[in-house]
């Protein structure tokens, strides 16, 4: 059967490549490519979205030579970048069983990354040439030129980084071609994993029709984190790539063009899928049981104030604390699952009150944090409801959530696809949101003052709270009187002290005596105004570049290779130490007045290091004056007040969520021991923390 459906594929493939492909043929005659003819067979087009607005687009035509194939592909993501805007442009020529002999690509990738590669292959040895700087570290130098030999395996393929996604779908094809092996091999390093999903219909134009779903991951060369999910037609063309991985904080989509209405589906599809996937690793890792289990011999810190509970008892059944407190106090049930955790700490589940999950690997990374709880403060409404829902369900691997929905106002700037204008637009923005189950409204950069109180008085009616940025032309305490409830980041908290500073300007120092100091916090203070810093990304965000982020977040060392890169391209400009260094000391100052006026602070992270950055910011609240307990409290019982869940979660008490998280040393006689998460329990399940980080290629 195997080698039939092999055989089929062959036909398949030569049928695609050997004749016109429907539509896709261009008439006229041969086209030349150096001294090689070349007939054009295939061409398309893509659209890359991120946040369902357009980036930009990609095109690609392939042609058949004497001897094989000729790949050329194009794209532009000109809405995307600061100040490099990402521009690649990638050559493939192949035998005639798709194996690479020739592969160029250069340009811009996205993280403002320079790219000049070319891959040769001969017999049994490629030479990789990369002119572009900051590259491979291995090999001879001839000039600008970086010249390696790398050995080439027997089933290979080369692949310069995730955009173009031709040259995905050309590895699919080669890979269908060549066994459709577990993994494979990529040049110049790195490997590729590939796995047939099933099938699904899409309706388009009001006819159905059937793709084949695959999901594509591992080492990829300049790659991104995380699963692909790609959709092929009878055809054999990719049609949609999910997931593509450019940035932890960001995600893309590429479309076919003609498949554009169907942009949800695959969105929505991607995610149900990952669950699919992560409900069977939950199983794998830690099977459900009826018995209750117990987690004996710990010390209970509880975080309500009281004094820590040594020699401890926490029994749960199912996902409900039945009791709590001393071993001399609980009747421990039979039968039951022990687990022995003396000499270990016991502490609620961590809230992450600033999460943005653009990907179901997400869910793992927090969960081996000791995060249990996360507030999603923009997204995609396909991924944010799928894997709010699935976490309700005890499906999947990941924290429960709790949902925040963009609305932006009107731009020129391809920002998020809620955008209002008028007050009527509002309403209907924030009803859409009700609809959808969401706890709150997340206020972009470009929302009008008139605008912003219509959001806030709907969004009040329909009894959701709105968080957010300060939009642009106002100040924090503006916002807050238009009816903002909270404010993300604090560097717009910061616009309260300064009003008539220029919030986009860092401050290096802040006289917390002055008269707008002291109103800034009386007002916050008398609004209830919620505070989440993100300290600890804005802290990676303005780092001096000559301090290592391993300095301050050893989190770094952990993490997928893919994501590396990603993080390590964060930081403030070189020669600015000192500066920079007092931008961040007025950052914890701010913190520390806020803490003291008694303005409720919430610890989330903006993504940053996914799983790590929560464990820095508790670390930075400390450093600005809070106790470790105090630091412990924002990201437990003092979210669950705010968002009025604290008769559900928050703390480890009898009838309340078993959310509850094991740590190898005491984090009350040093914060940085919040990173020592050992074992989490929630959904009725017992995770081992070092596992849950292994399944996304962290390292525990």
């Amino acid at each position: 059967m195997k080698r039939f459906a092999s055989v089929s594929i062959l036909l398949l493939v030569l049928s695609v490549f050997g004749t016109a492909v429907k539509a896709q043929v261009k008439s006229g005659g041969p086209a030349r490519q150096g001294s090689i003819t070349a007939q054009a067979i295939e061409s398309g087009k893509f659209r890359v979205y991120e946040t369902k607005q357009i980036r930009g687009e990609e095109t690609y035509e392939i042609s058949r030579t004497q001897n094989g194939l000729i790949v050329q592909a194009k794209i532009d993501l000109p809405f995307m970048g600061e100040e490099k805007k990402p521009s690649l442009t990638a050559t493939l020529r192949t035998k005639g069983d798709l194996t690479p002999e020739l592969f160029e690509i250069k340009g811009i990738r996205p993280l403002e990354v320079d790219i000049n590669t070319a891959i040769t292959v001969e017999e049994k040895i490629a030479t990789v040439r990369d002119s572009a700087s900051g590259k491979r570290k291995t090999g001879a130098v001839g000039g600008n030129v970086r010249v390696t030999q790398v050995p080439v395996p027997e089933h290979f393929f080369t692949l310069g980084t995730y955009v173009p996604v031709t040259m995905e779908m050309m590895l699919v094809r080669y890979w269908q071609l060549h066994g459709r092996k577990n993994s494979l091999a990529l040049l110049p390093g790195g490997e590729a994993f590939i796995e047939f999903r099933g099938h699904d219909s899409v309706t388009l134009s009001g006819k159905p029709t059937v793709l084949d779903r695959y999901h594509l991951s591992g080492s990829k060369w300049n790659g991104g984190w995380g699963r692909q999910t790609l959709w092929f037609d009878s055809q054999n063309r990719l049609v949609a790539a999910v997931n593509l991985g450019s940035e932890v904080e960001t995600n893309l989509y590429a479309i076919r063009d003609g498949y554009d209405s169907a942009l949800s589906f695959f969105i929505k599809r991607t995610v149900e899928d990952g669950i699919d996937r992560l409900t069977q690793l939950a199983d794998r890792l830690s099977p459900k049981s009826k018995t209750p289990l117990v987690l004996l011999g710990g010390t209970l810190i509880d975080v309500t104030g009281k004094p820590p509970i040594t020699n401890s008892v926490v029994v749960i059944r199912g996902d409900r604390i039945i009791a709590a407190g001393p071993r001399a106090q609980i009747k421990i049930p039979d039968p039951a699952t022990i687990v022995d955790t003396s000499g270990k700490f016991l502490l609620p589940g961590l809230w992450d009150m600033h999460s943005h999950f653009y990907q179901v690997e997400f869910g793992p990374a927090y969960l081996a944090a000791g995060i249990t709880t996360a507030r999603d403060v923009g997204n995609d409404i396909e991924f944010g409801t799928a894997l709010r829902d699935a976490a309700k369900q005890g499906q999947g691997v990941g924290p429960r959530m709790l949902l925040a929905g963009y609305i932006d106002g009107k731009n020129e700037f391809h920002s998020f696809d809620v955008q209002v204008d008028t007050a009527e637009e509002a309403r209907a923005a924030v009803q859409h949101y009700k609809n959808a189950g969401f706890e709150q409204i997340k206020i972009r950069d470009q929302v009008k003052l008139e605008t912003l109180k219509a959001i806030t008085a709907e969004a009040h009616r329909l009894g959701m709270t709105v968080t957010g940025h300060v939009p642009k032309g106002m100040n924090a305490l503006q916002a807050v009187e238009a009816g903002m409830d909270q404010i993300n980041h604090l560097n717009y908290v910061g616009s309260a002290f300064f009003p008539k500073g220029d919030p986009g300007q860092p401050q290096v120092s802040i006289d917390l005596e002055s008269p707008d100091s002291k109103y800034a916090l009386r007002f916050l203070k008398e609004h209830g105004t919620v505070t989440d810093p993100t300290v600890a990304v804005l802290e990676l965000m303005i780092h001096p570049k000559e301090t290592p982020i391993e300095s301050f977040e050893p989190g770094l060392t952990k993490v997928a290779p893919e994501l590396v890169e990603q993080i390590r391209k964060k930081g403030g400009p070189a020669g600015e130490v000192e500066g920079l260094q007092m931008v961040i000391d007025t950052l914890l100052k701010l913190i520390g007045a806020l803490h003291k006026a008694g303005i409720p602070i919430v610890a989330g992270t903006d993504v940053g290091v996914p799983g790590h950055t929560l464990h820095r910011e508790l670390e930075l609240y400390v450093k600005a004056g809070l106790t470790p307990l105090e630091a412990i409290q924002a990201a437990t019982i003092t979210p669950a007040r705010v968002m009025k869940l604290e008769n559900e979660v928050g703390t480890i008490q009898a009838g309340k969520r078993a959310d509850v998280i094991v740590l190898d040393a005491n984090p009350l006689d040093n914060i940085s021991n919040i990173r020592r998460v050992r074992l989490v329990v929630t959904q009725g399940r017992l995770f081992d923390s070092a596992k849950l980080w292994e399944s996304v290629g962290f390292k525990p």
